[in-house]
C-alpha cells in the first residue's frame, strides 16, 4: 500500500480559496497511490482561532467540494485534513472528511478532544462524540485529530472497532514537536498498528508549526519522516503487517482494562 502525507504550509498571505485550489492540484499529483492525507484545517490555520467563525462552512461546502472533485480526479482515497464545520443549529465542530476514489463521502469525524485549556478551539467549537473507521480494500483506518493523539482510551476504542492504521492530521507546534514523534511512536506500539501522522508547517496566527510528518509501523519503527518544511512524505507499507505483528506478540489478548 502507498500512502502520501501532504504536509501544507499555511501562509496568512495565501487566501483560503488559493490554497483550496493549489492543495487540490498536489491532490490530483498523487494519482497511483492509494491514500492521500492532510494536515488538520488547513485552510485556516489550527491557531487561527479569530478565523474559525469566519471560515466556517457547512459539511458540503467548498472545501468539501473541492476535495470530493481532487479525490476523484486523482483515484485515491483521500482523508482531506479537517475544516471547521458550522452545523445546520450554528455549533463550530473541527470535521474531518474522508472520501473514497470516487469521490464520494466515506466517513466524516468530529474532532473529540479539543485543544485550548478553557480557550480557543475548547471553547469555540463543540465537541464530536462518534468514533470512525473507513474501511479501505488494503486495511480499516481509525480515524483522529491532533489533541486526540494524547488521549490513549480514543485508540483503544478505534483498535476495538477494528482499526489496524491510525490517521492522524494535525496542526502540532513546533515547541512540542519531541510530544509528537514520542505519541505517534507509542500510539503505534500500544495497539501494534500503523500510525500515519500528517501535520502542517509554516506559522498559524505567530505560532511556529511542527511539520515533522510521520508514518509508524506496528512494533514503533519510524518507516519515514519529513522535516520542517512543506513536504509530501510517499512510503510504502504493508498493512499485513498488523495481523502478523499482533500474532506474533498477542499483547493486546492480555487486556484487562
Amino acid at each position: 500500500m502507498r500512502a502520501s502525507l501532504i504536509q501544507i504550509a499555511v501562509d496568512e498571505d495565501e487566501s483560503v480559496e488559493s490554497r483550496r485550489r493549489r492543495v487540490a492540484s498536489l491532490v490530483r499529483d498523487q494519482a497511483g497511490v492509494d491514500l492521500v492525507v492532510l494536515p488538520e484545517l488547513w485552510t485556516t490555520g489550527a491557531f487561527a482561532f479569530e478565523e474559525f467563525g469566519n471560515e466556517a462552512e457547512p459539511l458540503e461546502g467548498p472545501t468539501y467540494e473541492v476535495m470530493a472533485k481532487a479525490a476523484s480526479d486523482a483515484g485515491v482515497w483521500l482523508h482531506a485534513g479537517s475544516v471547521p464545520e458550522r452545523a445546520p443549529d450554528g455549533t463550530l465542530y473541527n470535521t474531518s472528511l474522508f472520501f473514497s476514489p470516487s469521490g464520494g463521502l466515506a466517513a466524516s469525524y468530529r474532532k473529540i478532544h479539543r485543544f485550548g485549556f478553557d480557550k480557543g478551539e475548547a471553547v469555540l467549537m463543540g465537541r464530536g462524540e462518534d468514533l470512525v473507521t473507513v474501511r479501505l480494500p488494503e486495511t480499516i483506518v481509525g480515524v483522529a485529530t491532533c489533541y486526540d493523539l494524547r488521549f490513549p482510551e480514543l485508540f483503544r476504542g478505534l483498535v476495538d472497532a477494528g482499526a489496524e492504521t491510525l490517521v492522524i492530521p494535525a496542526g502540532w507546534p513546533e515547541r512540542r514537536r519531541a510530544h509528537w514523534t514520542l505519541l505517534a511512536r507509542a500510539r503505534a506500539v500500544e495497539n501494534q498498528a500503523f500510525v500515519l501522522a500528517c501535520g502542517t508547517a509554516g506559522t498559524h496566527a505567530r505560532v511556529p508549526q511542527a511539520g515533522h510528518s510521520i508514518v509508524v509501523d506496528p512494533w514503533g519503527e519510524v518507516l519515514a519522516e519529513a522535516g520542517a518544511g512543506e513536504e509530501i512524505l510517499t512510503v510504502e507499507f504493508d498493512p499485513g503487517k498488523v495481523s502478523v505483528t499482533r500474532e506474533q506478540f498477542p499483547a493486546l489478548k492480555d487486556r484487562v482494562l
